[in-house]
């Protein structure tokens, strides 16, 4: 959500910022809607106001034994016309309250603009990109190979894009989960493990609800969606809070299993693991003032580049454009690991900094002394490893000519030995 002074003072950066993201919205109605609601406000505190003199001028007179039926008859007048105004102020909020949940969040001068992915801005490369003297497989032969995973009888019990991890892909699944929180445990993050459903308020506090409608899972009956990612979850948390200014940042790993419909995906992410609905999950969440939130954006980009170089994957860093930018997001890094099965990058990382959208939505504030005026945090997010994605990688990257795979040195410890 956005600041309602930017709507009212510079509704023309709105309106740059929806045409560079090629978003249509009815950006008047919001305006108008504004202007209504606060001009009811107006109204009704006037006849508030009227009210209690009336009523304090009926008591005078019934004191004095004076005659007040007039002035009772205007007293019904009044709160008449009060009832009437509060509850078109009732309904005026809700419509603005629900228009502004969609406007989307303002952009950082440094995004590229653009229609789409094709205006993305690559940023750095990192790591060499595999040779191979044998002809290669791609994560799906080499996984079924190995018997690592079980599509067909997972499609049979739950459907397409489901799976069974098995064998050492189970072990190399935990040992990305156990790397990452010690990683992160390291640069200070305080592991946190999440509901896996939440309820509408919050989901809506920490996305635009109706441009998830195809991709989350909702609890039929119930007030409950299934989280896409632990983000959600963590952003949420502190709901209604104001937080003590020193103890920020707040720097969370957020370990959960996400699910996602994935709806319109297509080819063979179809069969593998890279695009699923349900998989395990480690999430860089950060709580910051601010003044401090795009230094804090830089750090989280570092520390996800770090990860990957320890693991020695190959990737490298976009910065994406404003038509491929999600709606909640100023700016926003992917990093795309090389998969030498698909030739190709792909995103396994994204690193965002929201400024304070979500902090409004949720109405998350700090104050760093009691007798200050609280104000909004910044929230940022970026993933620091979802498993299935990495584990393709890791097959592609690191098979070997015999059809096996090799374990990174860094993720030996935990799997239990080097080759799978």
């Amino acid at each position: 959500m956005l600041d309602p002074k930017l709507l009212r003072d510079n509704p023309d950066k709105i309106k740059n910022m929806l045409e560079a993201r090629a978003v249509n919205f009815p950006l008047d109605e919001l305006i108008s809607l504004d202007k209504e609601r606060r001009d009811l406000i107006v109204k009704t505190d006037e006849f508030r106001k009227k009210r209690n003199e009336v009523s304090l001028e009926i008591a005078r007179k019934k004191k004095a034994k004076e005659d007040a039926s007039e002035l009772i008859n205007q007293m019904q007048a009044v709160s008449d016309n009060l009832n009437r105004l509060e509850q078109d102020q009732i309904k005026t909020e809700e419509k603005f309250t629900k228009l502004s949940l969609t406007l989307p969040n303002m952009l950082h001068e440094s995004v590229p603009i653009g229609k789409d992915e094709t205006a993305n801005k690559e940023i750095k490369k990192w790591g060499s990109i595999p040779t191979f003297d044998f002809q290669i497989k791609d994560h799906i032969d080499l996984m079924q190979n190995l018997d690592l995973v079980d599509l067909e009888r997972a499609a049979k019990v739950s459907g397409a894009r489901f799976y069974y991890l098995k064998n050492q892909l189970v072990r190399l699944n935990q040992a990305l989960l156990q790397f990452a929180l010690d990683f992160l445990s390291e640069k200070n993050y305080m592991p946190i493990q999440t509901p896996f459903l939440i309820n509408r308020h919050a989901m809506e506090g920490a996305i635009i609800a109706q441009d998830f409608e195809d991709v989350i899972y909702k609890v039929e009956g119930e007030d409950l969606y299934l989280i896409g990612t632990s983000e959600h979850a963590v952003a949420s948390m502190h709901t209604d809070e104001i937080i003590d200014g020193k103890r920020l940042p707040l720097r969370y790993a957020g370990v959960s299993t996400c699910f996602r419909k994935e709806a319109g995906a297509h080819g063979r992410d179809q069969k593998g693991i890279f695009r699923v609905h349900q998989f395990e999950k480690v999430e860089q969440f950060v709580f910051t003032k601010p003044e401090d939130s795009w230094q804090e954006h830089e750090r989280m980009l570092s520390i996800a580049e770090e990860f990957y170089q320890k693991i020695g994957i190959p990737y490298r860093v976009m910065l994406l454009s404003s038509g491929d930018l999600g709606k909640i997001s100023a700016k926003t890094y992917d990093i795309e690991a090389w998969m030498a099965g698909q030739k190709n990058y792909r995103e396994i990382v994204s690193c965002s900094n929201c400024l304070d959208f979500q902090a409004r939505r949720l109405k998350i504030r700090f104050r760093d002394r009691t007798d200050e005026q609280p104000q909004y945090l910044h929230s940022l997010n970026s993933t620091l490893v979802a498993t299935t994605r990495t584990m393709v990688s890791i097959i592609e990257n690191f098979q070997t000519k015999d059809g096996h795979v090799l374990v990174p040195k860094i993720l030996q410890k935990y799997v239990g030995s080097s080759t799978i």
